[in-house]
């Protein structure tokens, strides 16, 4: 992807081109059909912010091209100044090359180590965050883990905090899903366990109790026996509903102490494991939150931590931008195979991925999937793509890392964190309020408009870079920055607001039965 950054001149200007052969441009701001925009241009209809423009005409099948890349063709004759959007471009077909493993950017040295404050475990690994954890191997044993985090919950009305002795700890968490049961023995159970045990020996956790019904496909027994930190309960065994929430309780005050004893340290950041996620997606996303993330991507594998881009539905159409990245043939070829599956998986439910983009991101000014794809993949930034993995699945490298994951951003964020992500930075150009637990989430606005509306649930304002007060290199050193403080403790907006607990949302597939 060759994005032009926008400049202070740039700014002044209602439209953004992203690259040379692009026959699109991106409307800055709102423009009324008949404006003149210079250079022989008129807007023949409104556009809307966000949202794409004709810089030539466009017979009907024409490519049309933004970032450089086709991102669908003319499905009607497009005069120049046109609105370019659902009603006259779609998908036809798509041929991409995927030069396995031909660019190969060299990675470039920090200018100097970073460090920031986390909580270094038995076993070497570091958290941001220090709770204490409550896992459902099923459905039925929700009500039970949550009545046990209740009982440590801070009483908003009397401002009675049972934790308040314990400022270490960042609090008791139930983390429930609706499966569990009536689940084929094989790759859902198999999906689920991973996502268990990834959250049971997580980092951000101290502590961490598994609780069971007894009768469940999902069985408690196999799951990390041995680690004295996680307590089994199973409430068939233990005498009912009461008498397990009563032993949960006991265990959570008995290893409270411990807990709170753990205290951070100074950690290299090669120690960030950092969730890339875009959700609420607009016009604005490949141009200003997205790539700037990219840079602080790059900024962070560059200090030797780890990145996890996912999103496969949502990787459709620009998988080739990361093949040639691939440090490997093999790795390349991982990524194209989980495509595929896709594909394969969306024909057999007869849906098809470019349905991929919701009401909301077409609202905002995407169209095509293709189009969506290419403006997420700059989250990862420009360096090597390391190793391609299975959902929930951990890294065995360093670097920008591919997890296959659905689309839906619970439930990639969950598979993200399963995997050890110890942060998440999440873009949204319509404005997401999610959050997670035990990996706290940052929040990055595309566009100053939306981030002043949503301000409370918006850490960083990336519509700088759209206003021509900021470069994309400039705000991604600021995420950066961001991103060390909060791993460091400092407290982001959706941690302010308690986001987490209901985001806890395992990838499902198969029948129920």
């Amino acid at each position: 992807m060759h994005n032009d950054t926008p400049t202070t001149q740039q700014g002044t200007s209602p439209l953004i081109r992203l690259h040379p052969n692009d026959s699109v441009a991106i409307a800055r701001v709102s423009i009324s059909a008949e404006t003149d925009l210079g250079q022989g241009l008129i807007a023949q209809d409104r556009i809307p912010a966000g949202h794409k423009i004709a810089l030539e005409v466009m017979p009907k099948g024409a490519n049309v091209r933004r970032y450089g890349e086709v991102i669908g063709s003319a499905t009607q004759d497009i005069s120049r100044g046109g609105h370019v959007h659902s009603h006259n471009l779609a998908i036809d077909t798509l041929e991409r090359e995927y030069a396995y493993a031909t660019s190969q950017t060299p990675l470039t040295k920090p200018q100097c180590d970073r460090e920031f404050m986390g909580y270094v475990r038995p076993n070497g690994d570091v958290g941001t965050r220090n709770y204490i954890g409550i896992l459902t191997t099923v459905n039925c044993s929700a009500r039970v883990a949550r009545a046990i985090a209740r009982k440590f919950e801070k009483d908003p009305f009397s401002d009675h905090d049972p934790l308040a002795e314990y400022p270490n700890v960042d609090g008791v968490v139930a983390l429930t899903h609706k499966t569990g049961c009536g689940m084929s023995a094989e790759g859902p159970l198999k999906i689920l366990r991973r996502v268990i045990e990834g959250y049971a020996t997580h980092p951000n956790m101290s502590h961490v109790i598994v609780i069971g019904l007894g009768c469940e496909v999902n069985q408690i027994s196999g799951i990390l026996q041995g680690n004295e930190a996680v307590r089994r309960l199973t409430i068939q065994k233990s005498g009912g509903t009461r008498k397990t929430v009563e032993s949960g309780i006991e265990f959570v005050k008995g290893v409270l102490d411990e807990a709170n004893a753990i205290q951070r340290r100074a950690v290299p950041a090669s120690a960030l494991k950092l969730a890339l996620i875009c959700g609420g997606s607009d016009g604005y996303s490949g141009i200003s939150a997205n790539p700037a993330l990219g840079k602080a991507s790059d900024l962070i594998v560059q200090q030797g931590g780890t990145v996890i881009l996912s999103e496969t539905p949502e990787t459709w159409g620009a998988e080739h931008l990361l093949t040639r990245r691939a440090t490997t043939q093999d790795v390349g070829k991982k990524l194209v195979e989980r495509i595929q599956w896709w594909r394969d998986y969306a024909d057999l439910h007869g849906v098809s991925l470019d349905a991929n983009p919701s009401p909301g991101n077409k609202a905002g000014g995407l169209t095509t999937i293709l189009e969506k794809s290419l403006g997420a993949l700059a989250k990862g930034g420009e360096t090597r793509l390391a190793e391609v993995i299975e959902y929930a699945a951990k890294p065995s490298k360093a670097g920008l890392i591919f997890m296959d994951a659905p689309g839906y951003d619970p439930v990639q964020v969950t598979g993200q964190i399963a995997g050890g992500a110890n942060l998440v930075a999440f873009t949204t150009g319509r404005g997401s309020v999610s959050g997670s637990k035990p990996a706290p989430t940052v929040k990055l606005a595309t566009n100053t408009l939306m981030y002043q509306h949503m301000i409370e649930d918006m850490d960083i304002n990336c519509g700088t870079i759209l206003d021509g007060a900021e470069t994309i290199e400039q705000c991604g050193t600021r995420i950066f920055e961001t991103l060390l403080a909060v791993a460091s403790g400092e407290r982001s907006k959706s941690e302010a607001l308690d986001f987490g607990d209901e985001e806890f949302a395992p990838w499902t597939i198969g029948p129920v039965i």
